[in-house]
């Protein structure tokens, strides 16, 4: 899988602004089949940065009602990437 189609989308949180300043990590939204070798991957094609730890989570869709109509909202699977000190990615700071 292209490294592009992995990593989808920063996810820019106050919880995930207190997570970089604090701890160096950074939080994506990545594709739903991908482990964490090739999140790492990704990340370091992209971001050109040493990745040193990587945590996923998967948070299932929830069920939403418009009147009689009922939908699902998309299930989303992210990865919070620790970087090595003194590494950052640029993306997060313009933001």
């Amino acid at each position: 899988m292209e490294a592009r189609k992995i990593v989808l989308r920063p996810v820019v949180t106050e919880k995930t602004s207190n997570l970089r300043a604090a701890e160096n990590k950074y939080v994506f939204e990545v594709a739903t089949d991908a482990n964490k070798i090739q999140i790492k991957a990704a990340v370091e094609e992209i971001f050109k940065v040493h990745v040193e730890k990587i945590t996923t989570w998967y948070a299932r869709g929830k069920l939403r009602r418009r009147g009689r109509f009922v939908g699902k909202t998309p299930d989303r699977k992210r990865a919070a990437v620790t970087v090595r000190k003194g590494e950052s990615i640029p993306v997060f700071e313009q933001v």
